[in-house]
């Protein structure tokens, strides 16, 4: 059976979704962005409507929600603000290792956590020298008796400032690349470590973005995910999960930027009518809505593949690399329909444009998706 209707329930989670960024995102993602306030406001407010935490089991007290159905919702607080969503969105990124490979305590005890009161989770892979190159992480682990013992750093990790946990990678051994990660799942209080909030971003400015040090910082044979040495399995395993998400935040930038272009089109005049009479205004908006109606379709194929339980790899790279390269363009055509007023603060196309360009960054660069799909081509 093939077809694309969405359920009377997704068709509701999509209507709160974006009943909720019109009425809490919007009126406060200016000075938000301009004041890189950390939204936790809204994220109380998120957490009482039940849009925060969405792949947290039934069992654990949380939504359980298919990445499917978390992509409809993203794609609905992205359309109000990038930056405040990555706020809220950021904690299902670090609950998916414990989803792939966390033992029952650890689910209760971390996953469990979040349906108590509002907190926030952090997933830290990223270091100053290893970015989309994974494998050549430099944080190191060493087991100490019943411990491990961890020191490196980690940086641009979304909530790394403001999280109650933390999921983290480190290696036993830099030489063995890849076989040599594990995963942790620890307190932000465990001593020994230390977060720092950046500042000064392009976009996406309210959300909290952090290095964290690990200064022998002791945590316990407990705090272990999964097998040792199967950490990178498990990063990808994330990415393959999350990857999704990315073309859902595409998806919501994208269609605020083409709502925007069409509302302004038909109030703004030149020569005489509404520029949105001018067939390069019409054919521009055109390829807007076919990207977006093109990044739906295979950012909703790969969660539907992950869902299924299969391996999405190639499909979730299709999704992220196209939707993050469409959006980028069409938030910049966007500014070129505005023309000067699309460059000023007052007008808001050019914070769309600001934080689409973090899409073609973080969670596998646009290239690395390429060089993910070119492996998948040449593999046989």
């Amino acid at each position: 059976m093939f077809g694309f209707e969405l359920t009377e329930e997704q068709r509701e989670l999509k209507s709160l979704a974006h009943k909720f960024s019109e009425q809490e995102i919007i009126p406060r993602a200016r000075e938000y962005d301009e004041k890189e306030i950390f939204p936790r406001d809204i994220c109380e407010k998120a957490f009482a409507a039940g849009l925060i935490n969405f792949g947290v089991p039934k069992d654990l007290g949380g939504p359980g929600l298919s990445i499917l159905d978390t992509c409809l919702i993203a794609e609905e607080l992205n359309y109000g603000c990038a930056g405040i969503t990555n706020a809220i969105a950021a904690n299902d990124l670090a609950t998916l290792p414990l989803l792939v490979a966390g033992n029952p305590d650890q689910q209760r005890t971390y996953l469990g956590g979040l349906m108590q009161k509002l907190s926030f989770c952090a997933f830290a892979i990223t270091e100053p020298g290893a970015g989309s190159d994974v494998a050549s992480m430099s944080t190191t682990y060493r087991r100490d008796g019943d411990h491990f013992v961890l020191n490196g750093m980690k940086h641009f990790i979304s909530n790394g400032s403001m999280s109650d946990w933390i999921v983290t990678f480190a290696t036993s051994d830099r030489r063995l690349k890849h076989k040599g990660i594990s995963c942790f799942v620890f307190p932000a209080s465990t001593p020994g470590v230390t977060r720092r909030r950046m500042h000064g971003k392009l976009g996406q400015r309210a959300a909290d973005t952090a290095e964290i040090f690990y200064e022998d910082a002791r945590i316990p044979a407990a705090a272990l995910v999964g097998r040792e040495g199967e950490g990178f399995k498990y990063a990808m395993a994330t990415f393959d999960r999350s990857r999704p998400e990315i073309g859902a935040i595409a998806i919501g930038i994208s269609q605020r930027a083409l709502d925007e272009c069409l509302k302004y089109s038909k109030q703004r005049n030149a020569f005489g009518q509404p520029i949105a009479n001018f067939q390069a205004i019409q054919f521009m908006m055109a390829d807007m809505a076919i990207d977006i109606e093109a990044m739906r379709l295979l950012t909703y194929k790969a969660a539907w593949l992950v869902d299924r339980g299969e391996s999405p790899n190639v499909t979730s790279s299709y999704a992220k690399a196209f939707s993050a390269d469409a959006c980028m363009k069409i938030a910049t055509d966007a500014v070129q329909i505005f023309g000067g007023y699309g460059y000023m603060k007052e007008y808001p196309v050019e914070k769309l444009m600001r934080d689409a360009k973090l899409l073609q960054i973080y969670e596998g660069t646009s290239q690395i998706q390429r060089v993910v799909i070119a492996r998948n081509l040449l593999k046989d």
